[in-house]
């Protein structure tokens, strides 16, 4: 699954929807561990949480797009990039699945959902988004994301 959106024309939220008892963080803490990051158009800098960059199997938080990507299923790869890319030129709503695949054979199931905004001025803006790690096992892993 790969997603793009021009940002204006995302579901409006619902009144209420941002209200605290609407959200079972419990539920989702349950079934997923989840990060946000951000990315800046400037320096080609993400910065990742550590649970995210732990799991991309990067030594640091922060990163560029090539090596965040180059954990994750190569048929996957080139579209990851090309939603990034477009994402970068327009402010836009965007989400992908994939798997990462680590050197150890560990496979973990990804979601990502997130925007990009403030492309006004050539160089300028930046991407905010979460990462989303569901905690099931993937026919062939051999660990799965858990709880500390």
């Amino acid at each position: 699954m790969f997603k793009i959106a021009k940002a204006n024309v995302a579901a409006p939220l619902m009144p209420g929807s941002l209200d605290y008892n609407n959200h079972n963080h419990d539920m989702l803490a349950q079934f997923s561990v989840s990060e946000s990051w951000i990315g800046d158009f400037s320096t080609g800098v993400i910065r990742l949480g550590e649970w995210s960059a732990m799991l991309h199997g990067l030594l640091a938080q922060e990163c560029g797009l090539l090596s965040l990507v180059r954990c994750y299923d190569a048929k996957d790869r080139n579209h990851v990039l090309q939603l990034f890319e477009q994402a970068a030129t327009l402010s836009s709503s965007f989400c992908f699945s994939t798997t990462i695949i680590m050197p150890n054979g560990f496979r973990q199931p990804l979601f990502c959902m997130g925007e990009s905004n403030g492309l006004e001025e050539k160089y300028s803006g930046s991407m905010v988004g979460v990462f989303v790690f569901p905690r099931f096992k993937l026919e062939g892993a051999s660990q799965i994301a858990s709880r500390q």
